[in-house]
């Protein structure tokens, strides 16, 4: 007898998880976004503490907080140690593309090749920046992960309630450690301070105007899976 494999079973109409699907979108977006992340965004000037603030925001804002709207969405319907498994995946692939990007920026240029100052000035990683953006991923869509499932075993029944919570905390964790490790000491005072809170406010807000499309990937995964 032919053992079936998922190429047979969605030949026959036997709808396949998607799980696999989620955590290679997931995945996905965090490498764009940290690729994204290298170029600085220049949104005017902001008067706080009586002091002038240059209002800078990376690249990577613009997709970055669609991992944690996956991120409800795999630990919200898949539990946390499925969640789990796909932020190390997440992880595994953000580290691999910036690792390749370090082998090609030091790999000697041909002789007819006039980008390699290109090259290196736009994906020549700061290893600095590179162990903050990594270490604050994981701090943060851990925490995000870990509170929403906790409270969902608590018996909070009210959805919002867990994916701005889990939002709340694991976005703190994300913009600490990403920021004291990657700035601290480079920027100080009331700059430092602005950069951070400015960040953490402008993640959390967006989730909060994708948090109905939060719902409708939650809702549509939910019957999808149960239809397994």
């Amino acid at each position: 007898m032919v053992p079936d494999t998922p190429s047979r079973l969605a030949a026959a109409g036997t709808p396949l998880s998607w799980y696999g699907t989620l955590v290679g979108a997931f995945a996905a977006l965090l490498v764009v976004s940290n690729i994204a992340a290298v170029k600085l965004i220049g949104l005017g000037r902001l008067e706080l503490f009586g002091t002038g603030i240059d209002i800078t925001v990376d690249g990577g804002a613009l997709l970055f907080p669609l991992t944690y709207v996956l991120g409800d969405v795999l630990a919200e319907v898949f539990g946390f140690k499925a969640a789990r498994r796909a932020i190390w995946v997440g992880f595994v692939c953000a580290a691999l593309a910036v690792g390749s990007f370090w082998l090609v920026g030091v790999a000697p240029p041909a002789a007819n090749w006039l980008g390699q100052g290109a090259f290196t000035q736009t994906l020549g990683f700061v290893p600095r920046v590179v162990a903050a953006s990594l270490a604050g991923y994981l701090a943060g869509q851990l925490s995000n992960a870990f509170t929403l499932t906790a409270m969902k075993r608590r018996a909070d029944t009210a959805l919002w309630r867990r994916l701005l919570g889990s939002t709340l905390v694991g976005e703190l964790a994300d913009t600490a450690v990403f920021c004291t490790v990657a700035f601290y000491g480079v920027i100080t005072g009331p700059q430092f301070f602005g950069y951070a809170a400015l960040g953490y406010i402008y993640k959390c807000l967006a989730e909060v105007v994708l948090l109905p499309i939060t719902y409708g990937v939650i809702r549509a995964t939910r019957r999808h899976e149960a239809r397994l």
